[in-house]
């Protein structure tokens, strides 16, 4: 009897060891650190502070979440769509991957002086990608909502070519033609057909917001997975809340005493509604009896596009500089909050991977983080012949702290809101490199430490860290055999 209930037990160990978690990246598009009633910004003692955009809007679901797991005060993202989306997907910095700009669907959009080779056709079913060695270790890999990974009739435009099992509702477009099913997301309508999301057709003509639409789809998706007894990888990844700004008739009246103008209202519901999804998903993991296995990884995919101020000011993402398409920390600070959808003292894998719940860390990170981070918790070796620029965050979950080197490049050598520059960080310095200066002068620097709002910059009056961080700065663009802008045939280098 005593060895039988010995082998029991271990039969029962070698289960919970071989047991994987399951994973979901929800991914909200052109949403910024401080498009939530989450607060992510710290003073210079690490303590939380919330700010007067916190207080306008809602999401309860991102607090709980929040809650439960880790967040940074400082995450970044590329400060447009699909260099970020390509840095998810390879663990790369998009001066390597070579997106560097967001991909048309129809056409390459270089601009004037972009590199001629860029990286416009996206992401190919050649590459190694995160799905791709997430299949090959016996996951099913579930893509829902905005893809952007390439043009259309390239790779990039079908997520199923490029390591998903499932598609649902991806396609080349960065943005839906509609948020209304009344209006068939686009479909079959004249001004709106450019940009029609496809293949939820059972949704045409009735009364449903896309984002509700979409997590009903994952959902589906996922109990399939449970039901095979296989764990899943799932890639939410929101249309939402990109424009059209079209309101969420849900939420919408929560935001009826506000002061701020009606467009502002409008971006408040679809963040609002992507809430309801993030809270529908968990309550849909606890009811398959799969939330203490499943980790969560929250984050925007770029800075903040809502319709507050102008473009380069304190205004959308104040107290933070500037929004998406800059150059400035507004333009590329983006939520970040890791957690288990679930907390359980007694799961297994939350022991291999704990989680210090509701802390903020102060180090920062980026999204070439996501790939690491997910291969290691799911016990996967790094591929070979792939070169990943991120590193693990495990060690901030489970301690707040971590070794990750505090570097952070973002190349855009590119026609956008802020044009052709490199911004690079090291430590609390930044220095953002201008190719083709308006000012006079190739130059901003500046101390986020004492100025985490870049309003003084010390280019002129700190040669000494000037002269680092450029020296730095071009260290890491050559690591990543990065592109550069062009004019009149020549390849504009930095000085």
């Amino acid at each position: 009897m005593k060895l039988f209930i010995t082998l029991f037990l271990m039969s029962c160990s070698f289960s919970f060891a071989a047991e994987k978690p399951n994973f979901i990246v929800f991914l909200i598009d052109d949403m910024g650190v401080m498009d939530t009633s989450v607060p992510f910004l710290t003073d210079k003692s690490g303590k939380v502070v919330t700010h007067e955009l916190n207080k306008f809007y809602r999401t309860p679901a991102m607090e709980a979440l929040a809650a439960s797991g880790v967040r940074f005060s400082t995450f970044y993202a590329n400060s447009v769509c699909s260099p970020t989306r390509a840095s998810i997907m390879l663990g790369q910095t998009a001066a390597r991957h070579k997106t560097t700009q967001w991909i048309k669907p129809e056409s390459n959009n270089r601009g004037p002086f972009g590199p001629e080779k860029w990286n416009w056709e996206g992401l190919t079913k050649k590459d190694i990608t995160l799905p791709v060695v997430m299949k090959e270790a016996g996951y099913k890999t579930i893509f829902c909502g905005k893809a952007h990974f390439g043009p259309k009739g390239y790779d990039g435009e079908h997520p199923d070519r490029l390591g998903f099992d499932v598609n649902i509702a991806g396609c080349a477009n960065g943005q839906p033609g509609s948020y209304y099913g009344k209006l068939n997301f686009g479909n079959g309508i004249a001004k709106r057909q450019k940009r029609a999301v496809p293949g939820l057709e059972k949704y045409h003509g009735k009364d449903i917001y896309l984002t509700e639409a979409l997590t009903l789809e994952v959902n589906k998706e996922i109990s399939k997975a449970v039901e095979a007894k296989k764990p899943f990888f799932t890639y939410m990844s929101h249309y939402a809340v990109h424009s059209p700004f079209e309101p969420d008739s849900r939420f919408v009246d929560n935001y009826k005493n506000s002061k701020k103008d009606k467009r502002a209202k409008i971006f408040a519901s679809m963040i609002e509604g992507i809430d309801k999804s993030l809270s529908d998903m968990r309550k849909h993991l606890v009811s398959l009896g799969v939330a203490e296995n499943t980790f969560i990884i929250f984050l925007g995919d770029n800075g903040s596009d809502a319709p507050l101020g102008p473009i380069h000011d304190i205004a959308c993402s104040a107290p933070l500089r500037g929004k998406k398409g800059t150059h400035y920390e507004g333009g590329m600070h983006v939520p970040f909050i890791a957690s288990w959808a679930k907390a359980s003292s007694s799961s297994a894998i939350q022991k291999q991977f704990p989680i210090k719940q509701g802390v903020v860390t102060k180090d920062f990170a980026d999204v070439t983080d996501l790939y690491p981070t997910i291969l290691e918790m799911a016990g996967i070796s790094k591929p070979k012949n792939h070169i990943i620029d991120g590193h693990s965050l495990t060690s901030y979950f489970a301690k707040q702290e971590g070794s990750r080197p505090q570097k952070f490049l973002m190349h855009f050598p590119h026609s956008h809101r802020s044009s052709y520059f490199t911004s690079y960080r090291e430590n609390h310095m930044k220095l953002v490199y201008h190719y083709l200066p308006k000012n006079g002068t190739h130059y901003e620097l500046f101390n986020l430490e004492s100025d985490p709002y870049e309003q003084k910059n010390l280019a002129e009056t700190d040669q000494e860290s000037l002269k680092r961080m450029l020296a730095s700065m071009k260290v890491e663009l050559s690591k990543s055999e990065a592109q550069y802008p062009v004019k009149n045939g020549e390849e504009l280098k930095p000085e």
